[in-house]
């Protein structure tokens, strides 16, 4: 039996999670230096204090929770089914057994891969799910993975990008699709990416040039005015730009009174798309004359799980496991 672990970030499961899960956050140097290291996470833990309200009052406009425990647990139990099917792959019913690793909030990656050495297992994929590769996402993620792994006899492969697997691009196309229809007039699209410290792609991170690939594989299919922004910093650091507040602005000049937009970085709901887009930006938007709606994310949609599973079985099979 092969075990998977979808790596993901992870999202307080109630009010008295989002000090400790911000605090996990930005304690991580992969994501954001805050001063020399031996004051990381005092520095940590007083963003912490000053942002906890503020966080605190995002979530209670979601549900007062992050959803993305759900998510992904439903996206490892889809993705469990259609692997143990005998048409994912030439391997026996119940092959595969898929886990769920969270890098700043429970069920933590340790967990995960505890989990798996109890249910005795010696091989182990790690599956990001994000799609475009950065140090400060999947790199962090995986280095976690990898840290803990180490401490069993276990055969281990990582999957840290996929940005353009012709099955998630497909999934993307056919939600874009979908969104379009809500429009009576055709709408321009805007691609929003979680933003980074320009810093990491100024040092080589490909995040950016991977953004870029998702978006040509996605453009060259469809006909349609786009543009890119990035959402979702924090800090005093130079960010990529543009911002997507500043973006939307920018097309309300540019006289576009329809916009779809597509979180290009996000495969499921969560903070970043329920509040940031679907409750900032819409009203930004409105008051700008701009009539914005978001495609449905990805979550489980079949198109998307049956993407996973092939890159799953791709990688298996490379490795000679099946």
């Amino acid at each position: 039996m092969i075990g998977v672990i979808l790596l993901n970030l992870g999202g307080p499961d109630s009010s008295k999670a989002v000090k400790p899960f911000l605090y996990n956050l930005f304690s991580d140097r992969d994501i954001i230096r805050l001063g020399p290291s031996f004051l990381q996470k005092t520095i940590a833990s007083i963003i912490v204090n000053t942002r906890a309200k503020k966080t605190m009052k995002a979530y209670d406009m979601i549900g007062g929770r992050s959803p993305l425990l759900d998510i992904t647990s439903a996206q490892a139990q889809a993705l469990e089914r259609v692997l143990n099917t005998s048409s994912a792959a030439k391997h026996p019913s119940g092959y595969f057994k898929i886990y769920v690793g969270m890098r700043y909030w429970h069920p933590f990656i340790e967990e995960a891969v505890d989990l798996t050495q109890r249910d005795d297992l010696s091989r182990v994929i790690a599956l990001s799910l994000y799609p475009q590769y950065s140090v400060a996402t999947t790199g962090s993620s995986v280095k976690n993975f990898e840290s803990a792994a180490k401490r069993y006899y276990i055969d281990y492969l990582c999957v840290t990008s996929w940005f353009k697997h012709p099955g998630y691009i497909d999934a993307i196309i056919k939600k874009i699709k979908e969104g379009m229809t809500g429009f009576k007039e055709r709408p321009a699209l805007l691609f929003s990416a979680h933003s980074l410290p320009r810093r990491l792609i100024d040092g080589g991170d490909p995040y950016v040039d991977e953004i870029h690939g998702t978006i040509e594989a996605i453009t060259k299919r469809i006909d349609i005015q786009w543009y890119l922004s990035y959402q979702s910093k924090t800090g005093q650091v130079k960010w990529l730009e543009p911002t997507t507040e500043r973006m939307l602005g920018e097309l309300a000049g540019k006289g576009i009174k329809n916009l779809l937009v597509v979180p290009v970085s996000f495969v499921s709901d969560h903070i970043e798309t329920l509040y940031e887009i679907d409750i900032v930006y819409k009203d930004s938007a409105q008051r700008l004359g701009i009539n914005l709606k978001r495609i449905a994310s990805l979550n489980t949609s079949p198109d998307f799980i049956e993407a996973l599973a092939d890159i799953v079985t791709k990688n298996a099979e490379e490795r000679g496991w099946i």
